[in-house]
């Protein structure tokens, strides 16, 4: 095997290890939810080179942090890279012609998509 395969098939297993995050945060999203922005966040990006991560996961990570408010560095391992996530982050968040930013249009998505609690029941 080629040190090119050996690369490869390391990548993968990385991938598939973030696919497969063991925990779950208040923070996170499901993946139906997911799929409803999916195409918003990936038209900001160049097709370049195949993505090597999860989108989902770079997704779930900016949330973490955006409801938590802690440090880049003191994002949990189990997401990607701080540094990934940042640049994905300063991407989604630049602002268009309208002065709104990706991110925005995909929180208001989700939120707009989730069902909201009844308010008038009484316990």
């Amino acid at each position: 095997m080629s040190l090119r395969t050996c690369s490869r098939s390391a990548r993968l297993l990385i991938s598939d290890n973030q696919k497969m995050r063991k925990k779950k945060y208040p923070s996170d999203i499901s993946r139906e939810q997911f799929e409803q922005i999916r195409p918003l966040l990936e038209s900001m990006r160049k097709k370049t080179k195949p993505r090597t991560v999860d989108l989902y996961e770079v997704f779930c990570a900016v949330l973490y942090l955006l409801k938590s408010g802690c440090q880049w560095r003191m994002l949990p391992g189990e997401f990607p890279k701080w540094r990934t996530v940042h640049s994905y982050f300063a991407q989604w968040s630049k602002s268009d012609q309208d002065g709104v930013s990706l991110l925005e249009r995909a929180l208001k998505k989700i939120r707009l998509a989730r069902p909201v609690p009844d308010r008038d029941a009484t316990p």
